[in-house]
C-alpha cells in the first residue's frame, strides 16, 4: 500500500513498500514478451526504486562490546604496568642504589622478593599473551576444553556463591552449559577421528611438548593457565608482603644525627606503596574481567550475538584476545580498530587449516545473518584476494574439508547476488571450472562411440554432503548468469554446459509425486532450469552462440519435454521448461531440434488448451502458447507438424478464451503465413473464426487488437469477395466500420508503440486486403482520410516495426515486405481507385 512520508523535508511524496514493488516488478516483468522490444530503461528505474526504498537502520557490531572490554582492561593493565615500572626503577635507583647497606635484612629480602615478582610480571607480559594465543591456536584441538577448564576453575567461588541465592537457576544454567560443552567436544572430538587417517607433517602450537618429561603440563595450552595462576599468586604476595610492612613500619631504628638513615622510612613507604598499588591493579584487572567473563558471560552473549554456535567461542576468545594484544602491546586505541570481519579474512588467508575454517565460519555466519549481510558482502566485495581464497577453496575436495568447502560455496553464493561482486568472482581465473567442481555428475564410461554412456547424478553421501554442494553450485551460477559477459563465461566452461543440463533430468515418479515441501531433488531441478533459462535467454552473439550449444546437448529438449509431460503437479517446473524452448526458438536450428522430437509441440497444446488449469498455474498457459508461436515462427515444418496433430479446430475456439486468443491469434497467423501453399485445404477451417476476428478488432485493444488484426488479413484471404460479405453480416460489423478502425488506428499510433510494434504494419496489410477484395472499399478509406494517414505513417517508419520478435532491444525475424512497399501499395490503389 502507499504511505505518505510525514517528514517535512518530504512533505507531499510517497513511498511504496518494498513487498509491493517486488510485486509490481513481477506483474510487469510477466507482462514483457519476447514479440516486444525491452529496454533496460525500466530495470534500472526498478532497481533505482528498490534501492531508495525505506533503509534499515544500522546494527551496532557485537565485537564492539569486545574491543572496549579489551581497552578497559589494557587501561588498567598499563596502569598497573606503569606504577610496578615506577617501583622497579624506585626500589632499584633509590633504595638498593643509596640505602643498600643501611636496610633493615627483612626490608632487603622483601624488596627483593617484591621485584624478582614484579619484573618477571612485567617483562613477560608479552610472553602470557603469546601462551593465550597458542591456547586459541586451534579450533580441532582441545584449546577450547583448556578455555572452558580454566573459566571454570577461575569463577569456582562465584558460581558457588550465586548457587547459594539461586540454586535452581544456578543448577539449570550450569546443565545447560554442560550439554553445550558436551555437544561441542563431540563435534572436535569426531573432526579429530576424521582426521586420524590424514598424515599431519606440523606441529600444533597448542599441543607442542616442550620437554620431554611431564608433557601434559609443559603443553603451550596448559602454560597459559599456570602463568595465569602463577600471575595471580604473585600479585597476592605482593600484596601481602607490602601491606605487612605498610601496617607494621618496622624499618628500623635510626640513631640521633645519622644523617644517612633520614629519608630511610620515606622511601621504603613510597617503594611498598607503588607495590601495593601496582598488585591491587592488577587484582582489579583480573576480577573485573573474571566478573564480565564469568558472571556477565561476555563472550557468550557476544558469541549469541553473532549466531556463531557453541563452537564460536573458540573464534570469540582469539578475536578478544587479538583485540587485547594490540591495546597492550600498542596504542590502548589499536584494538577499537578490529572487527570480526577483518579477523576473519585474516584467518582465512592463513596457512593453517584451522584458522582458515574459523574465519570461513565466521564469514559465512555473518554473511547468511541478515542484520549484518550487506556490511559483510561489501567488505569481501572490495578485497579480491578474500574472493580469489574462497574460489580457490571450492576446489578443496578432501572429505576433511568438507566444511570450510561448504562455508565458502555459501559466501560465494551471498556474494553473487551483487552484480558488481558477480562479475569480480567470474573474473578470478579459473572461477568456472572451481564453480563446476561443486556440481557432482558422472557418467560410467563407455569405449564405445556409437552411444552416450548413462548419467547418475551423485548423492549425498555418509560423510559427504555432494547434494548440498550441487545446490550451492547451481546457486551460484544462476546468480552470476544475470550478468550478460558472465553468460559467456559459462558457455565456454568446457564441460560445464552439460553438466548443467544433467541437473534438468527428472525421474518421472519425483515429478508426480507430492511434495508439501520441496524435495531436495526438485529444488535441484528448479534451480537447473532457472540457470538454463537465463543462458537460452540471453542476448547478442553470446546468447547465438549459447542456444545453439544447449540445443546440440542431445538430453536438452528431452528432459524438458518429460517434464512438460509428467510434472501436472509441478507447474513451476513447466513453466520454467516452456520457458526455455522459447528462448532456443530464436535460433532457426534449435526451433528445428525442438520441433522434431517427438511430443514436445503435443505436449505444449495439452498444456495450452487445457481449461481445467488452476487459478495460480494460469501463468503456464501463457508462456505455452508464447513457445508455440516462436515455433511455428518461420517454420514451415513445425507448421505442419502442429497442422497434423489437428488442433486447428481448437484454436479457432481458444480465440474466444481470454487467457489464450493473444497466442492463439499469433499461432493461427504464423500457420497461415508460413505452412505453405499445399496446406490450403487443411487451413480453410480456419475461416470460422472470421467473426470473432472481426469483433475482436472493433471491441478490444492493445495487444489483442494487434494480434486480431494481423490474423484478420490471412483469414480473409481464404475467402471470396462473397463469402467475406457473409461474414461480415455474421459478425453484425460493415466494411465502412472495419475501415474507419483502421484509419483510427494509424492516427491513435501516429508513431510506432513499443508494446504493440507491429499494429501499424498490420492495419495497413488490413485494408491493403479490404479495398484488393472490394474495389468499393477504396472510396470508403478515401473518406475516412486513408491517404492522409499513409503519408505519415511514410514519414515516421522505423526500424521496430521491421521485425516478429526481439531480442531485448535487437530485433530478429525480420518481416519479407517492409512497410514502406505496404504503404506505397495502399497509396497506389488509392491512387487508381
Amino acid at each position: 500500500m502507499v504511505q505518505p512520508n510525514n517528514s517535512a523535508e518530504g512533505e507531499g511524496s510517497i513511498h511504496l513498500q518494498i513487498d509491493e514493488l517486488h510485486r509490481l516488478n513481477e506483474a510487469r516483468s510477466a507482462d514483457n514478451t519476447i514479440f516486444e522490444p525491452q529496454s533496460g530503461i525500466e530495470k534500472r528505474e526498478s532497481s533505482t526504486a528498490t534501492s531508495m526504498g525505506p533503509t534499515t537502520p544500522a546494527v551496532p557490531a557485537p565485537e564492539k562490546k569486545l574491543t572496549l572490554f579489551a581497552l578497559r582492561l589494557a587501561v588498567l593493565e598499563k596502569a598497573a604496568t606503569g606504577l610496578g615500572t615506577l617501583g622497579f626503577i624506585w626500589a632499584t635507583v633509590v633504595l638498593l642504589g643509596g640505602f643498600a647497606i643501611t636496610l633493615d635484612q627483612t626490608d632487603f629480602w622483601f624488596i627483593t622478593i617484591i621485584l624478582l615478582i614484579e619484573g618477571t610480571r612485567i617483562f613477560s607480559r608479552s610472553h602470557e599473551l603469546e601462551w593465550q594465543h597458542q591456547a586459541t591456536w586451534s579450533i580441532a584441538d582441545a584449546g577450547i576444553n583448556s578455555f572452558r577448564a580454566l573459566k571454570i576453575s577461575s569463577s569456582f567461588i562465584i558460581e558457588n556463591i550465586k548457587a547459594i541465592f539461586k540454586p535452581v537457576l544456578a543448577v539449570r544454567k550450569q546443565s545447560q552449559r554442560s550439554r553445550d560443552f558436551a555437544r561441542t567436544i563431540d563435534s572436535i572430538t569426531t573432526r579429530n577421528s576424521d582426521l586420524q587417517g590424514k598424515i599431519v607433517r606440523t606441529w600444533t602450537s597448542s599441543e607442542v611438548p616442550l620437554l620431554p618429561y611431564a608433557q601434559w603440563i609443559f603443553r603451550a595450552r596448559h602454560i597459559s593457565k599456570m602463568l595465569y595462576w602463577l600471575q595471580l599468586l604473585s600479585a597476592s604476595a605482593c600484596v601481602a608482603l607490602s601491606l605487612m610492612k605498610l601496617i607494621k613500619r618496622n624499618y628500623g631504628e635510626i640513631e640521633k644525627g645519622d644523617t644517612d638513615k633520614r629519608n630511610r622510612e620515606s622511601a621504603l613507604n613510597i617503594f611498598y606503596s607503588l607495590a601495593l598499588a601496582e598488585a591491587l591493579l592488577f587484582l582489579m584487572e583480573k576480577a573485573y574481567s573474571e566478573f564480565m567473563i564469568s558472571y556477565c558471560n561476555l563472550l557468550d552473549v557476544v558469541n549469541k550475538e553473532c549466531d556463531l554456535g557453541p563452537s564460536g567461542l573458540v573464534s570469540i576468545k582469539r578475536f578478544f584476545y587479538d583485540a587485547y594484544s594490540r591495546c597492550v602491546n600498542g596504542s590502548i586505541f589499536d584494538g577499537l580498530k578490529m572487527d570480526m570481519v577483518t579477523f576473519a579474512m585474516d584467518l582465512l588467508a592463513s596457512n593453517s587449516s584451522d584458522e582458515q575454517l574459523i574465519g570461513a565460519k565466521i564469514l559465512r555466519q555473518f554473511a547468511m545473518n541478515q542484520r549484518y549481510s550487506d556490511d559483510t558482502l561489501q567488505k569481501i566485495g572490495i578485497n579480491i584476494s578474500v574472493i580469489e581464497r574462497l574460489v580457490e577453496i571450492l576446489n578443496w575436495t578432501d572429505q576433511e574439508e568438507e566444511e570450510i568447502r561448504r562455508s565458502a560455496a555459501e559466501i560465494l553464493s551471498k556474494l553473487a547476488g551483487k552484480k558488481q561482486n558477480s562479475i569480480r568472482i567470474a573474473g578470478v581465473p579459473g572461477a568456472m571450472e572451481s564453480i563446476s567442481s561443486l556440481l557432482q555428475t558422472c557418467r560410467s564410461s563407455s569405449g564405445a562411440s556409437d552411444e552416450i554412456s548413462e548419467k547418475r547424478i551423485i548423492s549425498d553421501h555418509a560423510h559427504y554432503g555432494f547434494l548440498t554442494f550441487n545446490h550451492l553450485g547451481l546457486l551460484i551460477l544462476k546468480k552470476l548468469a544475470r550478468d550478460h559477459d558472465n553468460c559467456g563465461k559459462i558457455g565456454n566452461t568446457r564441460g560445464l554446459l552439460p553438466k548443467i543440463i544433467d541437473f534438468t533430468h527428472a525421474e518421472e515418479r519425483f515429478l508426480k509425486e507430492e511434495h508439501g515441501t520441496p524435495d531436495d531433488h526438485i529444488m535441484t531441478l528448479k534451480r537447473s532450469l532457472q540457470l538454463v533459462k537465463r543462458l537460452a535467454s540471453t542476448t547478442g552473439n553470446t546468447g547465438k552462440n549459447l542456444r545453439r550449444n544447449l540445443s546440440e546437448i542431445v538430453f536438452t529438449i528431452s528432459n524438458i519435454r518429460d517434464i512438460l509431460r509428467y510434472g501436472e503437479k509441478q507447474p513451476m517446473l513447466q513453466q520454467l521448461g516452456i520457458e526455455i524452448l522459447t528462448g532456443l526458438a530464436l535460433e532457426e536450428d534449435a526451433t528445428e531440434r525442438v520441433g522434431g522430437t517427438g511430443g514436445v509441440l503435443k505436449e505444449l497444446f495439452n498444456i495450452f488448451l487445457n481449461k481445467g488449469m488452476l487459478e495460480n498455474d494460469k501463468q503456464v498457459i501463457t508462456k505455452a502458447g508464447e513457445a508455440l508461436a516462436m515455433l511455428a515462427l518461420e517454420s514451415k515444418n513445425n507448421c505442419q507438424r502442429i497442422l497434423k496433430l489437428g488442433v486447428l479446430e481448437s484454436l479457432v475456439q481458444a480465440l474466444e478464451v481470454r487467457l489464450a486468443r493473444v497466442n492463439a491469434a499469433r499461432i493461427l497467423r504464423n500457420l497461415c503465413t508460413y505452412s505453405g501453399s499445399n496446406c490450403f485445404h487443411q487451413l480453410k477451417g480456419i475461416t470460422n473464426a472470421t467473426p470473432i476476428v472481426l469483433k475482436a478488432i472493433m471491441s478490444e485493444e492493445h495487444k489483442l487488437q494487434e494480434v486480431m488484426v494481423g490474423l484478420a488479413a490471412h483469414v480473409l484471404a481464404f475467402l471470396s469477395p462473397e463469402e467475406s460479405s457473409l461474414m461480415f453480416k455474421k459478425a453484425e460489423i460493415t466494411e465502412a466500420e472495419v475501415a474507419n478502425e483502421l484509419v483510427q488506428i494509424l492516427k491513435k499510433h501516429r508513431h510506432p508503440p513499443i508494446k504493440v510494434p507491429r499494429i501499424r504494419r498490420f492495419a495497413i496489410e488490413l485494408a491493403i486486403w479490404m479495398m484488393e477484395d472490394k474495389p468499393t472499399n477504396v472510396q470508403i478509406f478515401k473518406d475516412f482520410g486513408m491517404e492522409k494517414e499513409l503519408e505519415f505513417v511514410l514519414e515516421t517508419t522505423a526500424e521496430l516495426e521491421s521485425f516478429n520478435i526481439f531480442s531485448g532491444t535487437v530485433g530478429m525475424s525480420r518481416h519479407s515486405t517492409t512497410i514502406h512497399s505496404l504503404v506505397e501499395t495502399a497509396l497506389r490503389l488509392l491512387a487508381d481507385g
